[in-house]
């Protein structure tokens, strides 16, 4: 699983290249397929069954609503699909108005403050977004159903996730693999076979970008061995690039043939020259396979292809009319996440930048930087737009270089196209007033960007190379023009102190108090065994813990940080802080009313009240 509102962008990028060169190559997205098979009126009555089987008293809230309420349920369920699919807007009314769809506990934080919540996020006449939000919460409230009574693993992002992420054992997924089916499996499993009788191909590539997407994708492998065992089947994707680097586990050979890192184009060429008995296992790139009970790695010495000549990006066999638009966030920034079908662009390969500590700046997504000319770009998405009909544009770069964005939005107004785009940068002083009004007269809604841990000091330590008061006159630009700010925030970095949360906290308050940034999301530092921080620990003050032995994965490292701040605890404030932040609520408060510790334990911020205001040269 990644995303339900629109595909994931490597099936697209590596059909185009690989038809580009002449290998007849097909695409499907089995896990929006899988969504649709069981949302349905059929799957909702598999999963009364099958809940109607779990003992009364192990049934959870979500359960037991859903069979108070199962007919109600099953009846909604294909209109409130094709709703979100935008085959029925009309149905909108129905859904606004809280009487079509039964409302289980998700809809709970609603009952109290609905009308001040609803009414502030769509007015009087967002029907439309009101309709789509009150439907995503329907959908999360079934997603419960399904992890509470049929699959305790099931999670519409997230499936499956802790069975593959670091984990140096192979085991937990083994298990897993030959555990019976559940009715999940069971759908996969004839999706699967469906898919394959269709397109009767030679190689399958199954790509996994996350840790929760590998389960399924062994799933769809089981299935493949079993029913077709001569078709050959390759992995690769994100979460092998970063997790499997040091791959020797024997028993994934099981499920698929060959295991490539990186990018995928060189590799996949030489994979299927090899498969057409052109070229000996030896002068394979970048490829794992198996021989006996030993896994061996090749890596026969070719150029990468130049990211000029990987060709335009296809989404022909895909499903595109059925991906659905979810509304879960109240937020104009957040919602671009999960709402409207986006087509995936990438500017550069790699990042100019590749300095950040905590980034993996030893692999070759980071490493290796490769850039399009803007000529090259803007003809890929005048293509793209034919083909699909459809003008907004993620690009999803690491951090899209200020100077490429530049001559791609000058490109996109010599030739008076109008399109809609957003993307990921770094907010460095390149990134002026006026750059940004260009950038929004090409079409740019909203940026997003790593401000991650709000202080100069760690920025500094993290080689970010920005200052906070930058990175609010970088954001405050972007707004004056009309873009939203998305930032990347972070706590539990090393050596970060509880005075530093609170000092982050009180600039972020600030940030979206000014007007700077719309959105923001904190996560918790992470340890990888591939960023600076990972391989040269003593330069931040921090010891690694030692990874387990194991054939698997291997990826996040744990580590003692000699300050023995709780960032457990202070990151249920910091969240709950930006959560209401981007609601428009408690920007006046003091930040350290968000921290549940006693009073004595939370320090007064050092920052100053009018720090942000001075940053941007107001008198506030």
């Amino acid at each position: 699983m990644t995303q339900l509102n629109t595909p994931y962008p490597s099936s697209a990028y590596l059909t185009g290249f690989l038809r580009s060169r002449g290998v007849d190559t097909r695409q499907d997205d089995l896990a929006l397929r899988l969504v649709l098979r069981i949302f349905c009126t059929e799957g909702l009555q598999r999963i009364q069954e099958i809940a109607l089987k779990q003992d009364v008293l192990e049934r959870s809230a979500s359960v037991n609503y859903f069979l108070d309420h199962a007919q109600r349920y099953i009846n909604c369920i294909e209109p409130v699909i094709a709703f979100l699919q935008g085959r029925d807007a009309t149905l909108a009314h129905r859904i606004a108005a809280r009487g079509l769809v039964p409302e289980g506990p998700r809809f709970a934080a609603l009952d109290n403050t609905e009308d001040d919540t609803l009414t502030w996020a769509f007015g009087a006449l967002g029907v439309q977004d009101r309709a789509r939000h009150l439907a995503t919460l329907f959908l999360n409230d079934l997603a419960d159903v399904l992890r509470y009574a049929v699959d305790a693993r099931f999670e519409f992002v997230r499936y499956g996730e802790s069975l593959a992420s670091s984990q140096p054992s192979f085991d937990p997924l083994a298990h897993a693999l030959a555990a019976a089916p559940t009715y999940i499996d069971e759908v996969l499993e004839l999706l699967t076979l469906e898919t394959i009788e269709t397109h009767q191909p030679q190689l399958v590539l199954l790509s996994v970008p996350f840790p929760g997407t590998v389960y399924a994708a062994l799933r769809i492998a089981q299935t493949i061995k079993r029913h077709h065992p001569t078709i050959a089947i390759a992995l690769g994707g994100g979460y092998v690039n970063t997790e499997l680097r040091s791959l020797s586990e024997p028993r994934l050979f099981d499920f698929v043939d060959y295991v490539t890192l990186d990018a995928g184009e060189r590799p996949l060429l030489a994979l299927i020259e090899h498969i057409q008995s052109k070229r000996s296992a030896q002068r394979l790139v970048r490829t794992f396979v198996r021989d006996g009970t030993d896994v061996n790695y090749h890596n026969w010495a070719e150029p990468d292809i130049a990211f000029d000549d990987v060709g335009t990006p296809t989404w022909d066999g895909l499903p595109l009319q059925s991906y659905l638009s979810l509304l879960d966030m109240l937020n104009p920034m957040h919602r671009l996440w999960s709402d409207g079908r986006w087509n995936k662009l990438t500017v550069a390969h790699g990042c100019y930048w590749k300095k950040c500590s905590f980034c993996d700046v030893s692999l070759d997504y980071i490493s290796r930087y490769d850039a399009a000319t803007a000529h090259t770009l803007v003809d890929r998405i005048e293509r793209i737009v034919g083909e699909t009909g459809q003008t907004g544009f993620h690009l999803v770069d690491e951090a899209a270089p200020p100077k490429a964005l530049k001559a791609m939005a000058q490109e996109l107004l010599r030739r008076r196209m109008n399109i809609s785009w957003w993307g990921n940068i770094r907010f460095e002083k390149t990134f002026t007033p006026e750059l940004a009004e260009l950038l929004a007269d090409s079409g740019c809604i909203a940026m997003s960007g790593g401000l991650e841990v709000a202080s100069d000091r760690l920025l500094a330590l993290m080689q970010k190379g920005v200052t906070v008061d930058q990175v609010a006159r970088v954001t405050h630009g972007f707004s004056q023009s009309g873009i939203l700010v998305h930032a990347y925030l972070m706590y539990g970095f090393p050596s970060q102190t509880v005075q530093d949360t609170v000092d982050a906290l009180e600039y972020v308050r600030q940030l979206f108090l000014h007007g700077c940034i719309q959105s923001g999301f904190f996560h918790r530092f992470t340890c990888t065994v591939h960023s600076p921080v990972g391989m040269r620990p003593q330069d931040y003050g921090v010891s690694l813990i030692p990874l387990p032995e194991g054939r698997f994965a291997r990826n996040d490292i744990g580590f003692t940080d000699p300050t023995g701040t709780d960032h457990g605890l202070l990151g249920q404030g910091l969240k709950k802080a930006i959560y209401n932040y981007m609601h428009g609520l408690g920007l006046e408060e003091d930040v350290r009313v968000w921290f549940d510790l006693p009073k004595g334990q939370v320090p007064k911020p050092r920052v100053k009240k009018n720090a942000i205001a001075q940053a941007l040269g107001e008198s506030r």
